[in-house]
């Protein structure tokens, strides 16, 4: 009998404000420098928070999001930071 194996979400694991928040921290980390992962981690926390409540958040299509937030996206920088204002993060700098 063949195994069924589901695709992995991180979105599915993000339920608090705390996970959220680390998962976040975590990847900006870990960004290669390019953006790509910030931006497929801010559609993970999208999909675990709604996208539709943040199409209505940011005023930007729900289609839209979905494509800029995806792997092949190649969002503004200033949809990036409304998205980031209407899921309620905040971009933290180090010193160091």
């Amino acid at each position: 009998m063949a195994e069924k194996f589901s695709r992995y979400d991180a979105a599915d694991y993000l339920k608090t404000d705390e996970d959220i928040a680390l998962y976040f921290e975590s990847c900006l980390d870990e960004d290669p420098g390019d953006g790509s992962l910030i931006r497929l981690t801010l559609g993970d926390i999208a999909r675990a928070k709604g996208m539709s409540r943040l199409a209505k958040d940011t005023g930007l299509a729900r289609e839209g999001l979905y494509k800029a937030l995806s792997a092949e996206g190649n969002p503004e920088f200033a949809t990036v930071m409304k998205v980031i204002k209407a899921l309620g993060l905040k971009l933290h700098g180090c010193h160091g």
